[in-house]
């Protein structure tokens, strides 16, 4: 009976032995009767901490990065505007500058761009038409948004600086950052810059300040412009020299990019130094508008769809670049050699290049925390 009575005892232990294990693995009381955090919670404590520097240690290395893209853009500019109001440049140089950099520089750097791309061996079918199809619906979006402008001037330059980024010049280099190498930045330079370059001139011919009625005259001279436009012309040349795979020596390769490097700083330079502050201000709803869709709306609409259709990794900065970058330098060149003020594009220029350090870093940031890049 004594022995039924032990083992029974011991059972009981064991079984309250192995229930109350766990308890005592995390917790135990002290002498005052508290709970002392034993070894799973401060484990669990401590892997949240590390979570938490990491995460702040990739914010500021990608607002680092950020910045060193977009704010020597920014400075670029004000060298710009400074060097006129000591009378470095005036009105005269800055207009042939920006005839220059309109039909020699920019053209060079679109085809540069182009021609070194290997179309073949980078191609993919799905990306491409999604980069395709965003670009063209966002251009029809903010082309309907542009009808509620009370000044209607103001159209063209706003359609353009609401859809059109800098992904030639900062995309592969974002992709390049993040991956090593230039990736999908190819396929997405092909899939949207001769849209925006080709959208670009239709809008800004269609819709210039003093503009008549559309009629077959105004079509023709539209596509007429379209036709003899030098970044068009860029474009084609580039296009068509990596189709057909023909060689670039190296003395063709060295002087093109000579001249292709001069479009940034001299565009940037003689944004800066035609920049009114007063007249800047004066527009500055549309401005704060266009800067409001460039770096935020267009990415809240079309990366969650990206999203859902599958695109990771390199891909999806891709797209990310192209509807979240900085609205880029030509539109401003652009602008001024068709006939438009430029005032409202200088000012989305110099907007979106400032705060598109702090807007992509969050995009990135919020794309690594979902593990999706």
């Amino acid at each position: 009976m004594v022995n039924k009575l032990c083992e029974k005892v011991l059972e009981m232990s064991r079984a309250f032995s192995y229930v109350s294990a766990p308890d005592r693995s995390i917790k135990k009381r002290n002498c005052h009767g508290q709970h002392i955090l034993q070894e799973q919670g401060f484990l669990q404590k401590k892997d949240h901490a590390v979570h938490l520097d990491d995460g702040m240690e990739l914010f500021m290395e990608n607002l680092i990065f950020c910045l060193n893209a977009t704010l020597p853009i920014f400075l670029t500019m004000l060298l710009g505007w400074f060097f006129k109001k000591i009378g470095l440049m005036d009105d005269a140089f800055v207009s042939k500058m920006n005839k220059f950099v309109f039909q020699a520089a920019l053209p060079a750097l679109v085809f540069q761009d182009l021609a070194t791309v290997d179309f073949f061996d980078a191609w993919d079918g799905r990306f491409v038409a999604f980069c395709f199809a965003a670009t063209l619906i966002s251009i029809a979006a903010v082309t309907a948004l542009s009808y509620l402008l009370k000044d209607k001037s103001l159209q063209g330059e706003f359609i353009q600086t609401s859809y059109r980024s800098s992904s030639a010049i900062l995309g592969i280099a974002f992709i390049q950052n993040i991956y090593g190498n230039a990736g999908m930045g190819p396929l997405m330079i092909v899939a949207s810059v001769p849209l925006y370059n080709v959208m670009a001139v239709t809008v800004l011919t269609v819709m210039k300040p003093k503009r008549g009625k559309v009629d077959a005259a105004l079509i023709g001279k539209t596509l007429k412009g379209i036709a003899a436009n030098p970044i068009i012309l860029g474009i084609v040349a580039g296009v068509a020299w990596s189709l057909l795979k023909l060689p670039m020596p190296v003395i063709l390769e060295k002087t093109v990019k000579n001249v292709a490097v001069l479009a940034t700083p001299l565009g940037l330079m003689a944004m800066g130094a035609t920049l009114e502050l007063k007249r800047a201000f004066a527009k500055l709803k549309p401005a704060v508008a266009a800067t409001c869709i460039k770096l935020l709306l267009l990415v809240a609409i079309f990366l969650p769809i990206a999203i859902h259709m599958g695109f990771t990794r390199e891909k999806l900065v891709a797209i990310l670049v192209m509807l979240g970058s900085a609205t880029t330098v030509s539109s401003y060149i652009m602008a001024r050699n068709m006939g438009h003020e430029g005032t409202l594009t200088s000012s989305v220029v110099m907007l979106t290049t400032f705060f598109s350090a702090f807007t992509l870093t969050a995009w990135l940031y919020l794309l690594k925390t979902l593990a999706l890049i």
